[in-house]
C-alpha cells in the first residue's frame, strides 16, 4: 500500500529548497536510515552529484542518509534494498528516458506499490501518473515510452498556473492545453498548483496544502477540489 508524498513543486517563493515540506519528509521517513535520491531529471549546468549534495544539505538535520542513485553500480539492487526514495525535479523527458535506459522503472514502481516511502517533487510527480503527456516541460530528449509509474488512476499538471486575465498575452494556458490533451486522451488531469501535494496512504490519495486543485476530465467542465479532499476514485 503506497506511502508517498507527491508535490507540484520543491521551492515555494521565499523558502528554501523542500522548506515547507520538511514536517512531511520527516513524517515519510521516520523510520529509515538511508534513502536515495534520483538526480535524473535535472539537464546540464548542475551534476547529478551537486543536486544529490543539494537535497543532503536541505535535508541534513534530518536523521537519516542521502545517497544519489547514480552512485551505485547496480541501481535495481540499490532501490530494492533502501529504505526510501525521493525523485527530484527538472525535466520529465529527461528523468523518464534514463529510468527506461537503466530499467528501472518497473522497479520503482513496485517499491511504491508495496509501500516503500516514496518523495516526488514536480518531475517526480510527475512520473506517479498514468504517462507524463501532460508536463509543462519541452521535449528534449525522446523517451522510449510516454507511460510512468501509474500509481495514481489519473495524470499530474505540476505547477498548474490560473489564467491571468489581466495579461495581454494571447499564448494558450495550461487549461487550453489540458484540454487539447483530451481531445486524444480520456484520463483526468489534476491541475496542482505551487505548495500542494497528493498524499498517498492507508489506500487513499488526498490532497493537502492551501490551495485547492483543478480538476479536468473529458467532455466536463474543469472543477476545483478543495484541501483535505479525496481523490482515490477520481476517474
Amino acid at each position: 500500500m503506497e506511502n508517498a508524498i507527491l508535490a507540484s513543486t520543491s521551492t515555494l517563493h521565499g523558502q528554501n529548497y523542500l522548506e515547507y515540506l520538511l514536517p512531511e519528509i520527516t513524517t515519510l521517513f521516520q523510520d529509515c536510515s538511508e534513502i536515495i535520491f534520483i538526480p535524473f531529471a535535472r539537464p546540464g549546468g548542475i551534476s547529478h552529484q551537486d543536486y544529490t549534495e543539494h537535497v543532503q544539505k536541505a535535508l541534513g538535520k534530518l536523521p537519516f542518509r542521502v545517497k544519489g542513485l547514480h552512485e551505485f553500480q547496480d541501481p535495481v539492487k540499490a532501490l530494492n534494498e533502501c529504505d526510501g526514495i525521493f525523485t527530484g525535479g527538472g525535466n520529465t523527458f529527461l528523468l523518464v528516458e534514463k529510468l527506461y535506459r537503466l530499467k528501472v522503472m518497473p522497479v520503482l514502481k513496485k517499491q511504491i506499490k508495496i509501500g516503500k516511502p516514496y518523495l516526488g517533487t514536480s518531475a517526480g510527480t510527475n512520473i506517479a501518473g498514468l504517462t507524463m503527456q501532460t508536463t509543462n516541460d519541452m521535449p528534449i530528449i525522446y523517451p522510449p515510452s510516454f507511460q510512468t509509474l501509474g500509481i495514481l488512476p489519473f495524470n499530474i499538471n505540476a505547477h498548474y498556473l490560473d489564467p491571468d486575465t489581466n495579461s495581454t498575452h494571447k499564448g494558450e494556458t495550461r487549461e487550453t492545453r489540458i484540454k487539447e490533451f483530451h481531445t486524444l486522451n480520456t484520463q483526468p488531469v489534476v491541475g496542482l498548483r505551487e505548495g500542494s501535494w497528493l498524499e498517498l496512504s492507508a489506500g487513499e490519495i488526498v490532497l493537502k496544502g492551501t490551495l485547492s486543485s483543478r480538476i479536468f476530465k473529458v467532455d466536463k467542465v474543469p472543477f476545483e477540489l478543495a484541501p483535505n479532499c479525496k481523490l482515490t476514485d477520481l476517474n
